[in-house]
């Protein structure tokens, strides 16, 4: 019965184990950096979106103030 209890208590103890490993292991990197007493960067995955979208925005009117661009529109319209 001592065998049974032993190998039942390391298996759950391997289990808990495992589980704990695979839930920090990815983390710790952060879990370090927040340890030195460095502040967590803040998630603002809206303010990236606006800042990719301003970029895009100024890019596609770049294009179209470009003088070839400009040119290629008025052979266009008068076709």
């Amino acid at each position: 019965m001592a065998v049974i209890g032993t190998i039942v208590f390391t298996g759950a103890m391997a289990l808990a184990s495992a589980a704990i490993w695979v839930s920090i292991a990815p983390q710790w990197r952060r879990i370090v950096r927040l340890a030195a007493g460095n502040p967590d960067q803040p998630f603002q995955p809206l303010a990236n979106l606006a800042r990719a979208e301003h970029r895009i925005a100024v890019r596609r009117w770049a294009a179209a103030t470009s003088p070839v661009a400009v040119r290629v529109v008025r052979q266009l319209r008068a076709a």
